[in-house]
C-alpha cells in the first residue's frame, strides 16, 4: 500500500534559496513543506551580507541568472510591505581600479558585460569623488553598477518564507532520501519520521553535497571560508558597494589559498560590511587574525576616513563552493524527483529568486526562463583527491 503524501515537494534548507524555492514552488499552486535541522537562515545565509550583484559577473549563465534574478528582487520589493521589511536597498555598485592597467581590464570587463545587458557606466576619478567622497583619491577610474542592490539577508529569508505560505519545520534533520524500486524519490526520512513527497529540492547550501549523497549521486559542494567585519554604527558615510576590480578575479578564482580584496559597503542599520575574504579550511570555524587584518587594511586603502572608526565584530560563514563556479539548478537526471538548488558560492542570496523560479518551473513541466544546460547537476565526474581535500 503506498504511503499517503505529506506534500507535493519538500525543500531541505530554510536559507534564502530555499526560500525563493518554497515561494515560486507554492505560487504554481504546489504543497510545499520546507525543512532544515537548524532556524530559518541559519547557514551561509545568515553570514551574508545580502548582495544582489550583476556587477561581479562575466557574460554566461551566472549573468544571465542574475539579471534574471534582479528583475524578480525588483518585483518582490515592490509587493506589499516586503520591501521594506527585508531592508531592499537599490544603492548601485562601484567598482574601482588603483592604476591605469586595471582600469583599461575593467572597462574592458565592463564592455563585455554591457553587450550582455548589463547597465555599466565608466567613469572618471571626479565622478567617482561625486559618487562617494570620501574614497581615496588614489584610484584611476571606475564603474558604476545601477542594478546592484542589497537586503538584509535573515530578514529576506524570513519574509519571503512568510509570504510563500509553506509550511516551514526548523530542527528536524533530515537523514536520508526515500526512493521507490523505480529509484524515483519518494520524500526523506529524519529524525523525526518519514515525509512522503514526489519531489525533494536540495537546498541544503554548504551540505548540498552531503544531502545529494543520501540520495545516491556525487555533487561536490565545498565549503569556502569568509570573514565580514563590522564597523560601529554610522551616518551614512559610504553609500554603495564599493570593491576593488581584483575582487571579481578573486571571486571566479579555483585556488584554495587565502584571497582576500577590499569590499566596503553602508548598511540600513549604520554599520559598514568590510569583506571580503576566501579560503578553503572545511567547516574550520577558528578565528583568524591574520584575515581580519587584510580585511581592515584593504578597507582602510579604500576608504581612509576607517582608520579612525572602530570595528565591533567580525563574523564568518562558509560559501557552497562548486569546482566550475556556476550553481546546480535543476532535476537531477540519476534520481527522478530529486531537484538541486544549491552551489551558488558567495552569490546565493542574489541568486535565490531566479533559482527559485527556474526550480518552481522545472517542477511543473513549464518551458524554463532560462537554459538549464549549464547548471546540470549531473556535469561533474567522479570525487577527485583534489574535491576530497
Amino acid at each position: 500500500m503506498a504511503n499517503r503524501l505529506t506534500c507535493d515537494v519538500v525543500v531541505v534548507g530554510a536559507g534564502m534559496v530555499g526560500a525563493a524555492c518554497a515561494l515560486y514552488a507554492a505560487r504554481s499552486g504546489l504543497d510545499v513543506l520546507v525543512v532544515d535541522r537548524g532556524p530559518v537562515a541559519g547557514g551561509t545565509t545568515g553570514a551574508g551580507e545580502g548582495n544582489l550583484l550583476v556587477s561581479d559577473k562575466e557574460p554566461g549563465p551566472e549573468l544571465e541568472l542574475a539579471l534574471l534574478s534582479a528583475r524578480l528582487w525588483t518585483e518582490l520589493a515592490t509587493e506589499g510591505d516586503l520591501g521594506p521589511a527585508f531592508e531592499y536597498e537599490p544603492k548601485g555598485g562601484v567598482v574601482v581600479a588603483s592604476e591605469p592597467s586595471a582600469l583599461t581590464a575593467l572597462e574592458g570587463f565592463a564592455a563585455g558585460q554591457r553587450a550582455a545587458g548589463v547597465d555599466a557606466v565608466a567613469v572618471s576619478p571626479e565622478r567617482l569623488r561625486e559618487l562617494e567622497p570620501r574614497l581615496s583619491r588614489a584610484v584611476a577610474g571606475g564603474v558604476l553598477y545601477p542594478q546592484d542592490a542589497q537586503v538584509m539577508p535573515t530578514l529576506a529569508a524570513a519574509h519571503v518564507l512568510r509570504a510563500s505560505g509553506a509550511r516551514v519545520e526548523t530542527g528536524r534533520t533530515v537523514t536520508g532520501v526515500l526512493r521507490g524500486r523505480d529509484g524515483a524519490v519518494r520524500g526523506v526520512v529524519g529524525d523525526r519520521g518519514e515525509i512522503h513527497a514526489p519531489a525533494v529540492v536540495n537546498a541544503a547550501g554548504t551540505w548540498g553535497g552531503a544531502l545529494a549523497a543520501l540520495a545516491g549521486v556525487h555533487l561536490p559542494v565545498l565549503p569556502r571560508r569568509g570573514f565580514v567585519l563590522v564597523t560601529e554604527p554610522l551616518p551614512r558615510l559610504v553609500h554603495h558597494k564599493v570593491y576593488a576590480a581584483d575582487y571579481v578575479a578573486d571571486v571566479a578564482s579555483a585556488s584554495a589559498a587565502l584571497q582576500t580584496s577590499p569590499v566596503v559597503e553602508g548598511t540600513a542599520a549604520g554599520p559598514i560590511l568590510i569583506g571580503a575574504s576566501r579560503e578553503r579550511v572545511g567547516f574550520d570555524r577558528s578565528f583568524s587574525l591574520p584575515v581580519v587584518r587584510a580585511l581592515a587594511s584593504g578597507a582602510t586603502r579604500l576608504f581612509p576616513f576607517l582608520e579612525q572608526v572602530r570595528a565591533l565584530r567580525t563574523y564568518l560563514g562558509f560559501r557552497p563552493y562548486l569546482p566550475d563556479h556556476l550553481p546546480a539548478v535543476g532535476p537531477d537526471p540519476r534520481v527522478p524527483g530529486l531537484f538541486h538548488a544549491c552551489g551558488h558560492e558567495g552569490a546565493g542570496i542574489g541568486l535565490a529568486t531566479g533559482t527559485g523560479q527556474l526550480i518552481a518551473q522545472a517542477l511543473t513541466s513549464r518551458t524554463p526562463d532560462l537554459d538549464l544546460t549549464p547548471f546540470r547537476p549531473d556535469r561533474f565526474p567522479a570525487v577527485t583527491s583534489e574535491e576530497s581535500r
